[in-house]
């Protein structure tokens, strides 16, 4: 019972999510412009991405688990819960897509293709934000990694951050009053 109701909220989050984004992905083509046996080739390679998506996400999310931060955990798994329900709708909209090719209904079909475009890019920002919770994103090194100063002869020798005391005062100030 509360799984189904958890399915429903996820697939209105999803579906609100498609309607506040925007209209195409930055770099692709208006769909009407795009022939049908390309749709269905992209709309297949895109619903792969997002399965990968998918996997690099449940990494970053037992990743999570394993530093025993609920922080970092909240947010994983607030974004896996998202690209799953993208994930979802792009698979049934790939489906419909190619019925819709099937059928020679261009309407549908550019319908559906711009559906799964768009939850391509928003999956793809997710899983963005997903590095950005475990903080991947800000740093990643690697146990071998050395740095290298080199420091111009035209410096002089010390350390630049230590200043030099101040000189001591020699003189004593005149009285301020001449008693």
């Amino acid at each position: 019972m509360i799984r189904r109701a958890l399915i429903a909220f996820v697939a209105v989050v999803a579906s609100f999510s498609l309607a506040q984004a925007p209209a195409a992905p930055a770099g692709d083509t208006d769909a009407s412009k795009v022939p049908d046996p390309e749709k269905v080739k992209i709309s297949a390679e895109s619903v792969g991405r997002m399965r990968g998506a998918l996997k690099d996400v449940l990494s970053k999310l037992e990743e999570a688990r394993n530093t025993k931060d609920v922080v970092k955990l909240n947010c994983v798994n607030e974004k896996l819960t998202q690209i799953k329900g993208l994930l979802r709708i792009s698979e049934q909209s790939d489906v419909a897509l190619q019925e819709a090719v099937a059928k020679k209904e261009t309407a549908t079909g550019e319908h559906e293709f711009t559906k799964v475009t768009i939850a391509r890019s928003k999956v793809e920002q997710l899983r963005a934000e997903a590095e950005q919770c475990i903080g991947q994103l800000a740093f990643r090194t690697d146990e071998n990694l050395t740095v290298e100063v080199d420091v111009p002869d035209y410096l002089p020798p010390g350390d630049p951050t230590q200043m030099p005391a101040p000189t001591p005062v020699d003189s004593r100030p005149p009285p301020a009053s001449p008693t």
